[in-house]
């Protein structure tokens, strides 16, 4: 079993900045991926990007290319999402989730995410 749990999350403005952090613990030697997605009212559950554990690389979708960017700190188990020049429509609430391949099955809580205009 992997454990996530989500922090970071908050109100923030137009333009503005937040990093949302994702602690995996339990079994984390087995996770091949790790995500980010995102749900707004009303809408279904959104893929943000995507880090492959173990080589590291990452794939964002376009509309927050540029803008959110994903890291990990290997020692803390740790996946980050770096959130930059949010809009309005980032609002939602933001999760992280692992697969060991395959689909995602392993997710965190959720945090939310607030942008004022």
């Amino acid at each position: 079993q992997v454990q996530l749990v989500e922090s970071g999350g908050g109100l923030v403005q137009a333009g503005g900045s937040l990093r949302l952090s994702c602690a995996a613990s339990g079994r984390t030697s087995s996770i091949y991926k790790m995500g980010w997605f995102r749900q707004a009212p009303g809408k279904v559950r959104e893929f943000v990007g995507d880090m492959y554990w173990s080589a590291g690389s990452t794939y964002s979708v376009d509309s927050v290319k540029g803008r959110f960017t994903i890291s990990r700190d290997n020692a803390k188990n740790t996946i980050y999402l770096q959130m930059n020049s949010l809009k309005p429509e980032d609002t939602a609430v933001y999760y992280c989730a692992a697969t060991r391949g395959g689909p995602y099955t392993y997710w965190g809580q959720g945090t939310q995410v607030t942008v004022s205009s």
